[in-house]
């Protein structure tokens, strides 16, 4: 589809409440000025079901988000904060319920009839970001900074360092509460009266209204509904997503009361459903899982309905649209340079293989597309744009090439960071929006630059972390001089690599063992990884054919006859489940000794209540308010930093741990 015809679909989409067939909207296209293709019906069809931005009824009917939700109810639980202070934050509080291309502060809500007054509050940001984090605990800075200029100016003064107070747009709601004699527990029942605009009808529940049976209904729907989400779309373009399809599998009931508000369900009620790291953002996921990585970039963003040279890229790897390389000839012109070979080494590093023909294809094209540029082009008018763009170009020729070395097979994949093509992905992701975003004549403000500038300075300094990390492994595998072995029973000689780690949070820990090792001896080895005592019982399960088989302390690595994944699960006391996965054999060195190779996160205190307690309290560490932040410091340590990870310390400590032995 053309830019148009795309236009035309996301109009009808806003638009449409009743179940609609791919035809209703070709017509809708075709009659509002679209012009005929006859391949428009394959690509509506290829946009719905690629971008997920409709629920699929059967085999010819849809229904649009607007569709679904306009009409529905659900339940928003005002905080103790929000009662002390006469306010209600909409935030993340109707998520899936408003269009998502609004922001909460254009929200309006209507009670008894009359339109409930806004006013302003001012608060530190972390206070306030618990409100957003549904949207994905990295954009709740972004949610708050937007609603208003003042907000944004503020961020933008300094993008590594939150400001020490911010205003956002919330409801007044002295003159409710005080009327309706709101106490804490007590719920708003809120009823969607335009999607598309965003316009909600609030209604009082007391706390006692309710039956617990009935919540529990509604509670067994929403987890089905998570769960159903997460198995048929893994885990999607953004927790916004996830929870829309959540509520469409969860079925009508969950779209009705009674029923708990998203942000009980997700942080307090369920035992099923948790937010997990995926690379540098947050998704939902299965609670004690971690989603796994990916091997190669994440190509869904590109269009479903490709160009020809869009898919000759997408086939290497290189998953952009024709605006992405708009841009780089944009950024050829802002450099002086009409060597259309070096255009096309920023596209396609050199490491990407490109046959004679497929270089004569992106050289035509790149050729035609700069002299259509050149006669409009004027470096006068560029010169706010064009340095931005030409950081964004070199970051993501970065990323490609990196990733496209790393695709090579110089190292295995088992010794680089978890998800490093997930963390890779999403830079080449938000780099290539942001160069679509600078492939056009029209300059965008100067604050919106300021932002696209200080977002830059975030990636490039993710993607040197994540850099580091990967050639840190690199040199670890090298060091280690692997020598495979394929295939065959290992002998009593061979060492195995094995990955520890605890689902859902980002600790993980590698290391190097014989297959000597017995049961006990790997206990030993986990506890000096995550700085435990021992003071909890253990025991080693793994799965065979005849089901989940327990292993005794004096049982050796080599001699477990694994049924499917060689992996182990770790049961530490009655709420620390780690999975050990067993990775590649290798005949040792001569002096080869058991030893941690790499590693990521400050491990959790083995007294606390389990990874999903852990998570809750690093979020409260974060961004939580005071008194939050203080418990989480009395939980996890004054001394306690999410990020530490020393792999020479903790070698130290196993060294001294074998020589007492």
């Amino acid at each position: 589809m053309d830019l148009e015809q795309e236009e035309g679909l996301y109009e009808f989409l806003e638009n449409a409440v009743e179940p609609f067939t791919v035809e209703d909207v070709t017509g809708y296209i075709n009659v509002s000025g679209g012009k005929r293709d006859k391949r428009l019906s394959f690509e509506v069809s290829s946009y719905l079901d690629v971008r997920k931005i409709a629920f699929k009824l059967d085999s010819r009917r849809w229904i649009s988000r607007r569709g679904c939700f306009e009409s529905a109810v659900f339940v928003i639980t005002p905080s103790r904060l929000e009662l002390l202070n006469g306010i209600l934050i909409p935030g993340h509080r109707c998520v899936p319920f408003a269009n998502p291309l609004a922001l909460p502060n254009h929200y309006k809500f209507f009670w008894e009839g009359k339109i409930v007054p806004a006013t302003t509050t001012e608060a530190p940001p972390e206070e306030l970001y618990p409100y957003y984090c549904i949207y994905g605990e990295e954009f709740a800075p972004q949610y708050i900074a937007r609603d208003n200029p003042k907000n944004e100016e503020s961020f933008n003064a300094d993008p590594y360092e939150d400001p020490p107070e911010v205003s956002i747009h919330t409801l007044d709601m002295r003159a409710i509460y005080r009327e309706s004699a709101f106490v804490p527990g007590d719920r708003f029942v809120v009823r969607t009266m335009n999607w598309k605009e965003c316009s909600f009808e609030l209604a009082k529940a007391a706390k006692d209204d309710w039956s617990r049976e009935d919540l529990n209904k509604w509670l067994e729907a929403a987890e089905s509904g998570f769960e159903d989400s997460f198995a048929l779309l893994g885990p999607g373009a953004g927790t916004e997503e996830q929870t829309a399809f959540a509520y469409w599998y969860g079925g009508k009931r969950m779209r009705e009361i009674p029923a708990w508000s998203l942000e009980e369900f997700l942080y307090e009620k369920t035992d099923r459903v948790e937010t997990v790291p995926y690379g540098i953002e947050t998704r939902f996921w299965f609670a004690g899982r971690e989603i796994p990585d990916i091997k190669k970039l994440d190509n869904s963003a590109v269009p479903p309905d490709r160009t020809f040279i869009e898919d000759l890229l997408f086939k290497k790897n290189i998953p952009v649209s024709e605006f992405v390389i708009l841009s780089f000839i944009r950024d050829a012109f802002y450099r002086n340079e009409n060597d259309i070979d070096k255009v096309i080494d920023r596209i396609v590093p050199p490491v990407v293989h490109l046959e004679e023909t497929e270089w004569d294809v992106i050289a035509d094209y790149i050729s035609d597309s700069m002299d259509d540029f050149r006669k409009s082009y004027s470096i006068f008018m560029d010169q706010k744009t064009g340095p931005v763009r030409q950081r964004v170009a070199e970051l993501h020729t970065a990323v490609i090439e990196l990733s496209a070395r790393l695709q090579k097979g110089d190292i295995e994949a088992a010794w680089l960071p978890r998800h490093t093509f997930i963390v890779l992905s999403q830079i080449q992701g938000h780099a290539a929006a942001l160069l679509e975003d600078l492939a056009f004549d029209d300059s965008p403000p100067e604050t919106e630059i300021i932002s696209m500038d200080n977002s830059l300075d975030s990636m490039v300094d993710t993607y040197g972390d994540i850099k580091e990390l990967i050639n840190n492994a690199m040199d670890n595998f090298r060091r280690s001089n692997l020598t495979v072995i394929h295939g065959g029973k290992p002998g009593g000689q061979l060492w195995r690599m094995i990955q520890i780690g605890i689902g859902s949070i980002n600790v993980w820990r590698r290391a190097i063992v014989s297959h000597e090792c017995t049961m006990k001896e790997l206990h030993r080895l986990i506890q000096i990884g995550m700085d435990w005592k021992g003071e909890q019982d253990f025991s080693f399960s793994c799965e065979t054919g005849s089901g989940k088989l327990y292993l005794k302390e004096d049982v050796k690595l080599g001699d477990i006859d694994f049924h499917g994944k060689k992996e182990l699960v770790y049961e530490y006391g009655s709420k620390w489940n780690i999975k050990v996965i067993i990775m590649s054999s290798y005949q040792p060195a001569k002096d080869e000794v058991t030893r941690f190779v790499a590693g990521d996160g400050a491990p959790p205190p083995e007294n606390i209540e389990g990874p999903r307690q852990f998570s809750r309290l690093l979020l409260n560490l974060e961004s939580g308010g005071s008194l939050e932040k203080q418990q989480a410091i009395r939980e996890l340590g004054a001394d306690f930093d999410p990020g530490l990870f020393d792999l020479d310390r903790i070698n130290r400590n196993l060294r001294a741990a074998l020589s007492n032995n």
